[in-house]
């Protein structure tokens, strides 16, 4: 019954930019602790790009995204945007939202937890960002 589908993936030159977004069936977003976008190409470990803890909108980005990766949120669409410039080859992977709903994460510091993949609790089924000229 619990669904995180994201959408908004697709091929675009270096310098473009995406949209990227994750709705949620079955659960609410917006009662959830955070919600984090991953991200993972087949030769690299599986990482987190940015997160959002609900109560308070507080978003968190990994270092090689700050100031062109956004996250954002409709708790009127149930969905978590995450919009992305300035696209980098090295962008080039499959996109994960997750959802920490019952909150593994509340107990530990965000800011350097936020992170952890095994702290989320429901995934997607991931959209491919291609970045290439």
């Amino acid at each position: 019954q619990v669904q995180l589908v994201e959408s908004g993936g697709g091929l675009v030159q270096p310098g473009g930019s995406l949209r990227l977004s994750c709705t949620a069936s079955g659960l609410t977003l917006a009662d959830s602790y955070a919600v984090g976008w991953f991200r993972q190409a087949p030769w690299k470990e599986r990482e987190g790009v940015s997160a959002i803890r609900i109560g308070d909108s507080y978003a968190v980005y990994t270092d090689s995204v700050k100031g062109r990766f956004t996250i954002d949120r409709d708790d009127s669409k149930n969905t978590v945007y995450l919009e992305m410039n300035s696209l980098k080859p090295e962008d080039t992977a499959v996109y994960f939202c997750a959802t920490d709903y019952q909150g593994p994460l509340r107990d530990r510091p965000f800011e350097t937890d936020w992170y952890t993949y095994s702290k989320y609790d429901f995934w997607g089924q991931g959209t491919q960002v291609t970045v290439s000229s």
